[in-house]
């Protein structure tokens, strides 16, 4: 099985008043936005994780640290681009991912086909490779509280 690979990735950012929303790379207008080094795009950084886990290749904060100042307001898709550079640099493409944003407010679905257009154009795959869900949480935990928001990705990697 040395043709295909597997990866996951988790991400959370705690929300905060008049701040940017910004998730898989589509600015959302809403009274809350992410806390974070970054533009905090939880679902860019769960793919990114999710790929570099495949390969082993450790996790978003061991390439782009919070503790530099180079990647300070960083676009996180630009950061996913540069991750899926290090992935085909290796010889591997995307079979397909698939991918879970928790967060109960605001409602996601209007934006989701845009962020999967943007996913799909950084890395350089046809849409249908490229699932994104949203969830609320019913209320519980701290993604249900508002507190923050929460992302998962899967991924399918293969050689060539």
């Amino acid at each position: 099985m040395d043709d295909i690979r597997i990866g996951h990735g988790y991400d959370v950012h705690a929300l905060g008043e008049g701040l940017p929303l910004i998730i898989g790379g589509v600015a959302i207008d809403h009274e809350k936005g992410f806390v974070a080094h970054s533009d905090g795009d939880v679902l860019a950084h769960a793919l990114s994780d999710a790929l570099l886990g495949a390969l082993a290749l450790g996790d978003i904060g061991l390439h782009f640290p919070d503790t530099s100042a180079d990647w300070k307001g960083a676009d996180s898709m630009e950061l996913l681009g540069k991750v899926y550079a290090m992935v085909t640099s290796r010889g591997w493409t995307l079979g397909n991912a698939d991918m879970t944003v928790l967060m109960q407010r605001p409602k996601l679905r209007p934006h989701i086909d845009r962020m999967r257009g943007n996913i799909a154009r950084v890395l350089a795959v046809p849409v249908d490779r490229i699932s994104i869900k949203a969830t609320t949480e019913e209320r519980l935990g701290f993604t249900g509280a508002e507190q923050g928001a929460a992302a998962h990705a899967v991924v399918l990697l293969m050689r060539g």
